[in-house]
């Protein structure tokens, strides 16, 4: 039996082993999800529900467990691991109402209704960043519509994944939720094989491969890609807040987040303050272990990730971009707080999504051009206007699935939605919970 080893992104040391599911065992797996899912669709959502809600409230047994390994296996700091499992764990309930009351069926006249029924098998594929929440928000739906669920987590974050599916299988019926555990081999044969849906979040390319395997069966999908985000800070800005903001969401994370600000256009004017704010609050992050009290960045994930990153930052400097705080080369696991000023369209940090605790700064002169530059991307996740009178108007002329003025993006009730090629499809609130479920016309 071959296994997938678990490793401590900063000691390199083994943490722990699961079973690899091969390529040749997916096609069974999937057939004995496609069984439970059967009596599983059978039921009614709220005994759906029931069910749902009993599995998430038995999670609090090993909650404390499930923030050690994220730290373990990704690096996060303890206290956002805490924040990632606690929340996970208590909105459960809460989760599956919502979902509940979105799939409820819906009069449309005295003699027609709308029913959302189950699709089938609904493959969930999950990144390492945020290995229990992001891959809960589209398990939940999912199972909540009806379909039994093969999760194939990140290979970073195996054990995340077992000790989350396991616990929920403890309530859940056999095989209505099911692991398959391997690299991009396993996912691609999970996406090939006879299932409904595919649920993705991930890198874009990897999203492109989807889209292609699972065209031939014409599967459902629902796929957020990833972000490379702007922040444009007018000369009306407050730029304490303006500051805060910007520090806070590039290093959150470890800056490992797919909202975190990666480009920041600051107008000329107020750029030397902006900048000296900038490198003093930055400068007081800690970086380190998981475990050290007072830490707030952690290690990047793995050898390649901290490449690409170093890779990004000696391409900037090379190109006339400026350190304000930091280096261009730093050794395995961490990245240091880094301010870079400079940024043209020709660097790699504007042109791509770095995920390091990096701000990168560029001026503009006047507010056409930032949102030019702005919009100068394949990507459209997230976008964010810090400003006085007329920043409501720069908002309007960006191109992302959420933008938002003085605050962060995905504030309240709103769905997780990507625009251009950040995402295809959505999910979160009522319309993004009925994406996993088939609508009925039932007129009688």
């Amino acid at each position: 039996m071959s296994t997938l080893t678990s490793y401590d992104p900063i000691t390199r040391e083994a943490i722990g082993t699961v079973a690899i599911t091969t390529p040749e065992q997916i096609p069974a797996l999937v057939a004995s999800s496609r069984k439970a899912q059967k009596n599983w669709g059978a039921l009614s959502l709220t005994q759906r529900q029931q069910l749902v809600t009993q599995a998430y409230q038995h999670l609090e047994s090993v909650q404390d467990q499930l923030a050690i390994l994220i730290s373990q296996e990704m690096g996060k700091d303890y206290q956002r691991a805490t924040y990632e499992a606690g929340g996970t764990i208590q909105s459960g309930a809460y989760f599956a109402q919502e979902i509940a009351e979105a799939l409820s069926t819906e009069k449309v006249d005295r003699s027609t209704e709308l029913q959302y029924r189950p699709l089938g098998v609904v493959a969930v594929i999950s990144p390492w960043n945020y290995p229990l929440a992001m891959a809960n928000n589209l398990i939940m739906p999912a199972l909540m519509a009806g379909n039994s669920v093969v999760l194939k987590p990140s290979e970073e974050t195996p054990l995340v994944a077992e000790l989350f599916v396991n616990t929920l299988n403890e309530i859940l019926p056999e095989n209505v939720l099911q692991l398959a555990q391997g690299d991009k081999q396993t996912g691609q044969a999970l996406v090939s094989s006879d299932i409904n849906m595919v649920a993705f979040t991930g890198s874009m390319a990897t999203g492109k491969h989807i889209m292609a395997s699972a065209a031939p069966g014409l599967k459902r999908l629902v796929m957020e890609l990833g972000g490379n985000d702007p922040m444009i800070v007018m000369a009306s800005a407050n730029i304490d807040a303006a500051v805060q903001f910007a520090v806070g969401s590039s290093f959150e994370n470890a800056g490992q987040m797919c909202t975190s600000t990666e480009r920041i256009y600051v107008d000329a004017r107020i750029a030397d303050e902006f900048e000296r704010k900038v490198v003093a609050l930055a400068g007081r992050y800690q970086v380190g272990p998981w475990d050290q009290a007072n830490v707030n960045i952690g290690p990047i994930v793995n050898q390649k990730q901290h490449e690409n990153i170093v890779a990004q930052l000696k391409d900037a400097t090379q190109k006339g971009a400026q350190l304000l705080l930091g280096r261009d080369e730093y050794a395995l696991p961490f990245i240091q707080p880094t301010v870079i000023t400079g940024m043209t369209p020709d660097m790699l940090l504007e042109q791509v999504e770095t995920f390091a605790p990096v701000i990168a700064i560029s001026h503009f002169k006047s507010i056409n051009e930032a949102i030019t530059r702005a919009n100068d991307s394949p990507y459209g996740l997230g976008a964010v206007v810090f400003g006085g009178q007329g920043a409501n108007s720069v908002a309007e002329q960006l191109e992302a699935g959420m933008v938002a003025v003085n605050q962060g993006v995905g504030g309240g009730n709103a769905p997780w939605v990507g625009a251009k090629q950040s995402g295809f499809g959505f999910h979160g609130t009522a319309s993004g919970h009925r994406q996993f479920a088939q609508v009925r016309v039932i007129s009688k």
